[in-house]
């Protein structure tokens, strides 16, 4: 039953989850308290990526036009490079490329004007409802550890995200803002190591992928994160009052270009639950429907990338069907 008066919402974290969550409790007549206590604007080891289903939401919140002013990129086209074979797909939609360093700052803002208390400061212990928008807080044996890593780059960009597979890593290259390529990857502790961690040398030792850099000329030092954890949301409540969003949901392998999606979709679930006062149960039922079908192709994927069985099936696979399949499921 829907409480005649919204709750107050507190949310930890104020990246894509939290801001999300802000704005759909605002949406709700609800007040929010978004806490983070890093600075904005700030770089962050990201791919960049924006699915199609973004638009809806910013059109929900009333920000579309305003996102659009931003310039973000355009991309049309898909493409998977595989040590002995290139596959080339059409979109079925428009995607969208823009840095965080843009896209967390415009999200602040959206969500100040909005209403939402903004306080640049660790998250206190708070009274229920809360969304933990907080981000990972796993951990992984040293030596079987995943780090993710990136640096904007400058060169002539495409409506294309690209995808290079090899040596159990893969690097996308797409476009951002202002002419920015990103090119951010992901890779067992045990390849990096053997490339000192020196991400130019991982990165040229891909043939495709030193040949596509060949264009381009980094513009920051490499960045990196880790480790990452690959994790599906909880089927039960960790406890009542408390809407883990984000990455405090779950982590998507990132090849599936659908993380930062996934961060505002259940931003915005978690919000709305919480002001509501609706249950944790029911708010992560929401949100199995709609990422299971992801997080399970997620994982399909990668068994198939660590067999070899991805480079011989990919052609097998309309682009369009492999692009819906890993998108969550909102019909």
């Amino acid at each position: 039953m829907r409480r005649s008066m919204p709750n107050s919402v507190a949310i930890h974290g104020g990246a894509l989850a939290g801001c999300a969550a802000a704005l759909a409790a605002r949406r709700e007549g609800a007040p929010a308290v978004v806490f983070e206590k890093s600075c904005f604007p700030r770089h962050k080891v990201c791919g960049e990526f924006l699915s199609h289903g973004a638009e809806a939401l910013f059109r929900e919140f009333g920000l579309w036009e305003s996102f659009r002013s931003l310039g973000p990129a355009p991309m049309s086209r898909l493409e998977l490079h595989f040590p002995a074979k290139t596959f080339r797909y059409s979109l079925p939609n428009t995607c969208w490329g823009l840095s965080r360093y843009a896209l967390d700052e415009w999200l602040k803002q959206a969500a100040i004007a909005a209403g939402a208390d903004w306080r640049t400061e660790a998250a206190p212990a708070e009274d229920a409802p809360v969304v933990l928008a907080h981000g990972r807080k796993d951990t992984a044996p040293k030596g079987s550890r995943v780090f993710g890593f990136k640096a904007h780059h400058a060169g002539p960009p495409t409506e294309t995200i690209e995808l290079h597979f090899f040596n159990g890593c893969y690097v996308g290259v797409n476009p951002a803002e202002n002419g920015t390529v990103n090119v951010c990857g992901l890779g067992p502790e045990a390849v990096l190591r053997r490339y000192a961690f020196d991400y130019d040398a991982l990165c040229d030792a891909s043939p495709t992928l030193r040949g596509r850099r060949a264009g381009l000329t980094r513009q920051m030092e490499w960045m990196s994160v880790g480790p990452l954890v690959y994790r599906n949301p909880p089927r039960e409540a960790i406890q009542e009052g408390r809407y883990p969003a984000g990455d405090a949901l779950g982590f998507v392998d990132p090849f599936t270009g659908t993380g930062m999606f996934n961060a505002l979709l259940s931003g915005s679930l978690a919000g709305k639950a919480a002001a509501r006062g609706e249950s944790v149960a029911g708010y992560l039922k929401d949100c199995r429907r709609l990422l299971h079908r992801p997080f399970l192709i997620s994982s399909l994927f990668r068994k198939a990338l660590d067999s070899g069985l991805a480079e011989r099936g990919a052609g097998w696979m309309p682009g369009s069907l492999l692009f819906r399949l890993t998108r969550a499921h909102l019909g």
